[in-house]
């Protein structure tokens, strides 16, 4: 079986695909970062992987993947091929050092006094946010207390860059990644009916690659089949996604892509039906009353 492996000069490559099972539970750490796991479905890690014997999954058939890299200074998608051309990127944002080395490791310290919840997909998580339905389009408070007290300055420094203007999270999830436990997140596009248009992230801990994913293609540029971009992710940097990279590109964290432990968070807006003018724009404004009193606690 042909295993997934990226080209080094970003070519396209075959391969055979398989879909990744998530871990739906994970317990806390212990000292070698991997505990138990309690999987189900189509989801998977290394740790039932390796502990249960979960075998892969049936392969599909080989496709066809362009791979091109982001340079943030240009804005655009590069192929190294020298068959495939460039294409403009837009939607997004990357601001290097926005944490300094003091600030992250006050930030991971907190982070860990805290409690991390066992999550999908080999990750843990720290929930400041409103409990939601998406699928029945309900939102209710639940425990939800605030966005956590250290990052109301961030909040402030992320407002004063003219892109972000006007930002106002109601929501953080802090996640934690570990790479033996095969920590990955699936490519997706996030909910667009009370998530609003701008995602931000810091990342922490070590770099990684975030993968924005388009399954049609490009055939406007003769990429009809499956088109990557890696958009790198230094340590302590800050990503925005917004625009076509917000709504049309999925976004992923690949397995491989995940060589140390690696801690993010990300913040998130309210959609326009949620703010001043909206129809439940009532709703929206006790949500961003409770966040930004900054009192929160991990929910």
């Amino acid at each position: 079986m042909v295993e997934y492996q990226k080209c080094s000069d970003f070519r396209f490559v075959i391969y055979n695909t398989r879909k990744r099972r998530k871990c739906r539970m994970m317990a806390p750490d212990s000292s070698d970062g991997v505990t138990s796991c309690a999987c189900k479905g189509i989801r998977r890690c290394l740790v039932c992987e390796k502990l249960k014997g979960n075998g892969p999954l049936e392969a599909h058939e080989p496709k066809i993947v362009h791979y091109f890299l982001y340079d943030p200074e240009k804005r655009l998608a590069i192929g190294k091929d020298a068959t495939a051309a460039s294409f403009p990127f837009p939607g997004v944002f990357l601001w290097e050092n926005f944490i300094s080395e003091e600030e992250e490791e006050e930030l991971i310290r907190t982070m860990d006094e805290d409690v991390w919840t066992e999550s999908q997909s080999g990750r843990r998580k720290q929930d400041f946010g409103p409990k939601v339905n998406f699928k029945k389009k309900k939102v209710r408070f639940g425990g939800f207390s605030g966005l956590p007290p250290l990052s109301q300055k961030l909040v402030h420094r992320i407002q004063q860059e003219p892109i972000l203007s006007g930002f106002q999270p109601v929501e953080q999830c802090n996640l934690d990644y570990h790479p033996q436990r095969g920590s990955a997140i699936d490519p997706h596009l996030d909910d667009s009916w009370l998530w609003g248009e701008r995602l931000v992230t810091i990342n922490m801990l070590s770099d990684t690659m975030l993968t924005m994913s388009l399954e049609q293609g490009l055939p406007e540029l003769g990429l009809a089949e499956e088109v990557h971009v890696a958009v790198r992710l230094p340590r302590r940097s800050l990503v925005v996604l917004y625009g076509e990279a917000r709504h049309r590109w999925k976004h992923a964290i690949h397995r491989e892509d995940v060589q140390a432990r690696r801690v993010c968070s990300t913040y998130r807006e309210l959609a326009a039906e949620f703010l001043p003018g909206g129809q439940q724009m009532e709703l929206g404004a006790q949500l961003l009353n409770i966040a930004l009193s900054f009192q929160g606690t991990p929910i």
